[in-house]
């Protein structure tokens, strides 16, 4: 008689704790970040990591994996199971830039990753020692003119933002500096922050608080208008080079092959996130301007800045080799 009631069950109840068990997410979510501790993209994905986990009930646990200007930590995020418990926190930099100016990239950032969702963009500011003599942008470009190659700019290696960044200052201005590749940004940061380079680009917001602290001068930022929290510092562009602007962003990926509910999934839970109180205040008081598209706008996007930099690499024959 037992075995008669059970199996006058519906079949549908049955397996309902078995679905149960396999609802995502049921465990922490690892989020490779191929670029260093404390970058902008680093601390802005960890705003919004955080958030998202209290809404999926499980951790997202940030591993920064850099070398190779992040094609390192690139290639094994491509390689990792495309099951969403492996995710990449990326910037335009990895996904753009170095992929059109390196054969041995190892990845191709239009097919081996599945787009969840741009987080925000980055704003950036060209920043100096805080004993570097030149203290506004004519200032460098007077004594970068005046000693041709012998100002040394730090980035975060060769191909890296900084380094395009650098390299579009010094054509607009018509200079030639000496770069410096450090491994990542955070290194290149702190190097100016040292004396030890006098210059770089970064990414805000960290600059901000390396000025507060005396370490550092910001000399201009890189946006078409000024930046809200720093109102007494120049654009570039008002600072003498009309038409500047030099902007970087950072996004959520999984590897390819993700299964589109969970992609789904993701993408509403970051949306979400970023419309917290909390969050949104947090990542607009550091510079960060909230994107949050879906994920076939920022397929879109990719696509349109991935062939925009291809442009702009083969003009300015920039190279990461």
């Amino acid at each position: 008689m037992l075995r008669r009631r059970l199996l006058a069950i519906p079949a549908g109840l049955l397996a309902a704790p078995a679905l149960a068990q396999d609802a995502f997410p049921n465990r922490p979510i690892r989020v490779v970040m191929p670029l260093a501790a404390g970058s902008a993209v680093d601390v802005m994905v960890r705003i919004v990591a955080d958030r998202m986990g209290e809404i999926l009930g499980q951790r997202l646990v940030i591993e920064n994996q850099t070398g190779a200007s992040g094609m390192i930590g690139m290639r094994n995020g491509a390689r990792a199971p495309a099951d969403g418990y492996t995710l990449l926190a990326v910037n335009d930099a990895v996904m753009t830039m170095l992929p059109n100016m390196s054969s041995q990239a190892g990845y191709d950032p239009l097919k081996d990753f599945a787009p969840i969702g741009q987080v925000a963009r980055i704003r950036w500011a060209l920043v100096a020692a805080a004993n570097f003599r030149a203290t506004d942008v004519a200032g460098l470009i007077a004594d970068a003119k005046s000693r041709p190659g012998q100002i040394d700019f730090a980035s975060g290696g060769p191909g890296s933002p900084q380094h395009v960044a650098m390299e579009m200052f010094m054509a607009a201005a018509g200079v030639r500096m000496n770069h410096v590749g450090y491994r990542g940004a955070t290194p290149a940061l702190n190097a100016v922050a040292a004396g030890e380079c006098p210059v770089g680009f970064f990414g805000l917001p960290t600059p901000v608080q390396l000025a507060e602290a005396g370490r550092v001068k910001i000399l201009a930022t890189a946006g078409p208008r000024r930046v809200e929290t720093l109102p007494d510092v120049p654009t570039l562009a008002e600072a003498g080079l009309p038409g500047f602007a030099f902007f970087t962003w950072g996004a959520l990926l999984a590897p390819a092959g993700a299964p589109a509910p969970i992609v789904a999934r993701l993408n509403a839970v970051l949306r979400d996130a970023l419309a917290t109180p909390a969050v949104k205040e947090r990542l607009e008081g550091l510079a960060y301007e909230i994107v949050g598209n879906q994920p076939d706008a920022f397929a879109a996007a990719l696509a349109r800045d991935h062939a925009a930099m291809g442009a702009l690499v083969r003009a300015a024959n920039i190279r990461a080799e």
